[in-house]
């Protein structure tokens, strides 16, 4: 992280605890508290909490704590929507405007992902497969559909690490990004698109079904009479 800020250093620390569920939803991100954790000031922290709430990952509120950002099924599921067909219109656009080198790059990262795959943990493997979705919109030469691009997977970056945990399939996800890596490389904007609406196709369920299981985990236990003959 050499090259990356000090509160950009402690936004990226904070937002692997927000994944982890170390800091579940709704729950209070203390600032003095986490300065002191990670023996840091709490100016940096401070800012560090904006980056992430600018993200949509943590809610400020005046005079209290900030908490960490708890969407309904239905702001993840509208914010989902837009995202698959912001990932659709930027693999068309990184066909067109692409570099080579901008595509070996893409390449890379699916071929760093297919390496490692097994070695890693669940969120080094999650940032690698969002760098990877990234890198194809930063292709794309349009900044304004980046940047959009970039807002947007940052507000789901909890709901999707979420489903790629709990539903991660190995040898589908690597050969889908294989395949709309040769449509880059092929300058086939149908199969990419095409592709990348595959890839990203079952994520509303999978999501929706996320949901549905933490209601019924959160769901209170039924207690059974016992039969006592009184």
């Amino acid at each position: 992280m050499a090259d990356t800020t000090l509160p950009d250093q402690i936004a990226a620390r904070l937002r692997r605890d927000i994944l982890r569920g170390r800091l579940a939803p709704g729950a209070p991100v203390k600032e003095r508290d986490n300065a002191a954790e990670m023996g840091v000031s709490r100016t940096p922290m401070r800012e560090a909490i904006r980056i992430l709430a600018k993200e949509g990952l943590v809610e400020l509120r005046p005079a209290r704590s900030p908490v960490v950002a708890n969407p309904t099924l239905k702001e993840v599921t509208d914010a989902i929507t837009v995202l698959v067909a912001l990932e659709e219109l930027s693999g068309r656009l990184a066909v067109e405007h692409a570099t080579d080198e901008e595509i070996a790059g893409i390449r890379r990262i699916h071929e760093k992902m297919a390496a490692e795959f097994d070695l890693l943990d669940h969120i080094d493997r999650f940032e690698i497969d969002m760098a990877f979705h990234i890198a194809i919109a930063k292709a794309s030469h349009n900044v304004a559909l980046a940047r959009t691009h970039g807002a947007y997977l940052a507000r789901m970056w909890r709901a999707r690490f979420l489903s790629a945990r709990t539903r991660r399939n190995r040898d589908r996800v690597l050969r889908q990004h294989g395949t709309i890596v040769a449509g880059l490389e092929a300058r086939d904007a149908e199969a990419v698109s095409r592709e990348i609406g595959v890839h990203l196709g079952h994520l509303l369920t999978h999501i929706i079904e996320e949901f549905r299981d933490r209601a019924e985990d959160a769901r209170p236990a039924v207690e059974v009479e016992s039969d006592s003959g009184s």
